[in-house]
């Protein structure tokens, strides 16, 4: 009988060494602390003091001695001692991102999206057509193929021609240009909630995922405050939230503007928030209103979904709140967009982000 097997549960027996177990738990502080270092190891030193992380023959001098040995931290220059996150470090943070929130992803070829259409992948399908010429040789289906010369030509004579061949049709496949944009108004971290480490863990197995296994599409990462501007892969696990309202006008049009410059011919946008547009720039001085939805600032995103739709650029909204009249705000945008809109906890963010982008069946 197939089924599972359990056994009793004793702490410090979870596999792994001393440093694997303590890099784990480092490495997730080390998110929510934005990078630091020196509060990551004092929450760390904490924790020790009240669960007995460490042991005798392992304290946490010997971690940090191994942290550095290890490459995983580096003092930031000569004349700052300060350790900061390697480079190293900051690929396990992703790595480990991608792991936690994507970990039943299964091995797939590199390189491209399935679509609806058939054409030349390397994904096969059931189904069979007539040989053509320049067809791939590892398309063909061999037994398909022999039976058809024993019908059509017999066992005395038997021989195989062009007109025996079949092969196995595959779908077809597409590249992508993502633009992930990330809001970094100070509602994130409201009433207590942290909402921009769940983003920013999800942007980093994002980043992994497409890098990794999708090596043809490219993914651009934006943050938008008052502002909005493009930062780099690496600086994810430093993202913070400042003092700002949400700008999504701002954020849209930048990532329009890098859209436009990538020659792939299917795009569109990520956006994760949890809040409404409550900001514009107007020359050098800030419209912002923070009761309720300003009409001004509503028509502008708006206008934005429409420009974006005509286009041909889908915007998936990832929405980390549920009040009634911003919910009505996203359907309303998503509707002039012809895009997608998802009301996710901060749970079940990275599963929403990864089924779309995978399951994204673009046209040729």
């Amino acid at each position: 009988m197939i089924g599972w097997r359990f056994k009793q549960f004793v702490p410090g027996e979870e596999g792994g060494t001393p440093f694997e177990r303590l890099l784990k738990l480092f490495q997730e502080l080390l998110v929510h602390t934005s990078g630091d270092v020196s509060e990551a190891l004092s929450w760390l030193t904490q924790l020790d003091k009240q669960y007995n992380l460490t042991t005798p023959d392992y304290g946490m001098a010997d971690f940090i001695q191994d942290l550095i040995d290890k490459g995983y931290i580096q003092q930031q220059d000569a004349a700052n001692p300060n350790f900061v996150p390697s480079a190293k470090m900051e690929g396990e943070l992703r790595k480990k991102a991608l792991k936690d929130i994507f970990g039943d992803l299964k091995k797939t070829k590199r390189g491209n999206h399935n679509t609806r259409y058939g054409g030349g992948g390397d994904e096969p399908t059931s189904e069979l057509r007539p040989y053509e010429f320049g067809d791939k040789l590892d398309h063909l289906a061999v037994s398909e193929s022999l039976r058809n010369a024993q019908i059509n030509h017999g066992i005395d004579e038997f021989r195989l021609t062009n007109d025996d061949l079949e092969v196995r049709e595959t779908y077809y496949q597409s590249q992508m240009s993502t633009v992930l944009m990330i809001d970094i108004s100070h509602s994130m971290i409201l009433y207590g909630e942290d909402r921009i480490t769940p983003a920013k863990k999800v942007a980093m197995a994002l980043s992994e995922y497409i890098t990794t296994r999708f090596p043809k599409d490219t993914l651009d990462i934006i943050v938008f405050g008052n502002d909005a501007w493009p930062i780099e892969i690496k600086d994810l696990p430093y993202l913070q939230v400042g003092p700002y309202h949400t700008n999504t006008v701002a954020g849209l049009e930048l990532a329009m503007d890098i859209l436009r410059r990538r020659r792939n011919p299917n795009k569109q946008i990520f956006m994760i928030t949890d809040g409404k547009p409550t900001c514009l720039k107007r020359g050098k001085k800030y419209y912002k209103n923070s009761f309720g939805l300003d009409r001004k600032i509503v028509n502008r995103t708006l206008n934005l979904a429409a420009r974006l739709r005509k286009l041909d650029v889908p915007v998936t909204t990832f929405m980390i709140a549920q009040d009634p009249y911003l919910v009505d705000f996203v359907d309303q945008f998503t509707r002039t967009n012809n895009g997608k809109a998802f009301y996710s906890s901060l749970q079940g963010l990275g599963e929403f982000i990864f089924r779309d982008y995978k399951n994204n069946k673009m046209r040729r």
